[in-house]
């Protein structure tokens, strides 16, 4: 129940662009320390949100397409979209609070 679901260059846009629910997308990479460390929460998160928000994890080395799309500089970034358009983001680890205020509010909208 409410796990991450891996999108790619091919999934994007059906996952992410099109998703009826407030979509969170992690942008990470496999030698990337931060993207490691907050890797578990955004797994709690994923079950804790479940319905409510779709969790997606998309690795910007193998999809550079998209990251240079949305200008990710620095990972981990993670973005907010709904209705196909980013609506937040945040760069860099954060807390598991943090991250729960930045979803509470935009599911409060």
């Amino acid at each position: 129940m409410g796990q991450t679901i891996k999108v790619d260059s091919t999934s994007w846009e059906s996952e992410v662009l099109k998703a009826n629910n407030l979509t969170m997308v992690d942008f990470w990479a496999a030698w990337c320390g931060p993207c490691q460390m907050i890797a578990p929460v955004v797994e709690e998160l994923a079950a804790e949100y479940h319905g409510r928000v779709k969790v997606a994890k998309l690795n910007t080395d193998e999809n550079p397409d998209i990251s240079s799309k949305y200008q990710v500089m620095g990972i981990p970034t993670l973005m907010f979209f709904k209705g196909g358009q980013v609506i937040d983001r945040i760069v860099g680890a954060a807390s598991k609070k943090q991250f729960k205020e930045k979803i509470e509010a935009l599911l409060a909208k």
